[in-house]
């Protein structure tokens, strides 16, 4: 009986998660909630009505609405811009040549253009940074430059530029336990694994992120997050679901994209700061870099951010994020990451144990260090991902940032990657040939 209310939550969810892989048909014109109609009216009525408790709010093409309205589905914590530091407002050199950029997506035989491929991968928002300059920026759906959007597993990418800020400031030892840093976590899967273990999300611990298991650890850490949901199994809270997780093999062998890890890693940063991840992205980056909106984070029934996945920003103010990061930790002139940070993550991971892991059968030659994905490609880029089509992507060859938000009809990346990543190369190309 222990685990039975999980199973049968999760069962639950499974149902409507492989109901939703099979409407997934509408594109992306059809399935604009503008057209949809989702969450309209005083108040919205009948199979127009969205929901945390039912799941449905994050079935697409419902998902379409609510990566612009999760403050309205789930209690948040504020990371407000302040009002100390003016916006810092982007210069404009828009090249509507981008448009027409074509590549050939990866497995296909047709080459279709830049301007295609938005509509195909769903996307919501998407601005091109070039020299620091905006080269492109357009807004659909849901989304408008005011508005502020999901960023799913990008949050993850967040608290990694932590982790290595603090490791730079000598803050933080990476070799240390994770133990050492959460006592808490003594009897779980992380006790014996290293900080650098969790950071570069090499720790053997049993977790599976298959979605389509109604039995995947995912669905139960899920629920323990989710305070619109009764507690399951006594389980309050994503610290406490962490001190339950088992550990499976051996630490440092094989790269393992895995939630938790982010969350235990968020805890690590909390308990050397006294701060919370929400608090730190907010006087690391949202009260120095002129932020045009206040972001927010998805808490649990604790008020403990959502360090794996509950970011939500602006477009613009990503893409300012980004160009920091391309700047080695700089924006206009002022240092917001210290020496050493981002020359951390370029550093990259583990190649041998990154290609033992399934993305690494498919992204070949890439490695994962602080929480960021690094391409190993000839112009040396590397990204953050989120389900659903949410990137970060940073060109230094090319002196390029793109930012992409997104309501994919497909979570995994790596069923997106094949239009997205060709498109990225293909307009660093154009930007460097144009130079």
């Amino acid at each position: 009986m222990r685990y039975f209310f999980i199973t049968l939550f999760a069962i639950f969810l499974f149902i409507m998660f492989t109901f939703a892989q099979k409407k997934k048909t509408a594109d992306a014109a059809s399935s604009d909630p503008q057209v949809t109609g989702y969450m309209q009216g005083f108040p919205p009525v009948g199979d127009k009505i969205i929901s945390v408790r039912d799941g449905s709010f994050f079935q697409f093409p419902a998902l379409r609405y609510s990566v612009v309205h999760m403050r309205e589905f789930m209690p948040t914590v504020n990371v407000p811009r302040g009002n100390m530091v003016p916006v810092s407002h982007f210069e404009y050199d828009l090249d509507e040549h981008i448009d027409s950029v074509t590549f050939l997506p990866t497995g296909k035989e047709r080459r279709i253009t830049w301007r295609e491929s938005l509509d195909l991968n769903y996307t919501d928002g998407i601005i091109i940074l070039h020299k620091g300059r905006v080269a492109y920026e357009k807004y659909f759906a849901e989304l408008t430059p005011d508005r502020v959007h999901a960023v799913m597993s990008v949050t993850k990418s967040f608290t990694g530029l932590l982790a290595a800020a603090l490791y730079a400031e000598g803050r933080l030892d990476p070799t240390k336990l994770v133990s050492d840093y959460v006592p808490e976590l003594s009897s779980s899967g992380f006790a014996d694994a290293t900080v650098r273990q969790l950071m570069d999300m090499t720790t053997a611990i049993k977790f599976s992120e298959d979605y389509t298991d109604p039995t995947a650890e995912i669905w139960a850490f899920s629920s323990a997050g989710n305070p619109m949901l009764p507690s399951v199994d006594g389980t309050r809270g994503y610290y406490d679901y962490l001190k339950g997780v088992k550990k499976d093999g051996e630490h440092g062998n094989i790269f393992g994209y895995r939630t938790v890890n982010a969350d235990a890693l968020g805890w690590v940063v909390s308990r050397i700061t006294g701060k919370s991840v929400a608090q730190l992205v907010t006087e690391y980056f949202w009260n120095r870099m002129g932020m045009e909106q206040d972001a927010y984070y998805q808490v649990d029934a604790l008020g403990v951010p959502f360090a794996g996945g509950g970011l939500n920003a602006s477009l613009r103010d990503l893409a300012r994020i980004g160009e920091m990061i391309r700047l080695g930790g700089v924006w206009h002139g002022e240092r917001i990451l210290p020496v050493g940070a981002v020359e951390d993550i370029l550093h990259g991971g583990d190649i041998q144990a990154f290609e033992k892991s399934e993305q690494g059968k498919i992204l070949k030659g890439w490695s994962y260090r602080d929480m960021w994905w690094v391409t190993n490609n000839k112009n040396g880029a590397f990204m953050a991902r989120g389900v659903h089509g949410q990137a970060i992507y940073i060109d230094p060859a090319a002196q390029m940032v793109i930012v992409r938000l997104a309501s994919s009809n497909l979570a995994s990346n790596l069923l997106i990657d094949p239009l997205s990543l060709p498109a990225y190369s293909a307009v660093a190309e154009y930007l460097m040939k144009k130079d």
